[in-house]
């Protein structure tokens, strides 16, 4: 279970990185970046080329998944969290 203490931004970071390193074939180029702008926390995943497609997949259903369980993290710490897949 996480730990109370830990930062919302964390938690929310923690489990993107989760899902991420879960699902593409080169974990290790997995990065998220943190930014937090106006009360919201942002933020950015990136991976290796290759794993673009699995982490957005078939009509972005994956991606918007990927973003409604880690808002919905954010949301058990009163934080709106925004994922943003880059490349």
């Amino acid at each position: 279970m996480s730990d109370p203490n830990e930062r919302p931004s964390t938690r929310a970071e923690n489990v993107l990185h989760y899902l991420a390193t879960s699902m593409v074939d080169e974990p290790d180029s997995v990065e998220i970046s943190t930014s937090d702008w106006r009360g919201k926390i942002s933020l950015n995943l990136s991976v290796a080329p290759n794993d673009m497609g699995k982490v957005i997949g078939r009509k972005g259903r994956t991606a918007q998944a990927i973003r409604s369980v880690v808002r919905a993290v954010g949301a058990i710490d009163d934080t709106d969290v925004h994922v943003d897949i880059v490349d």
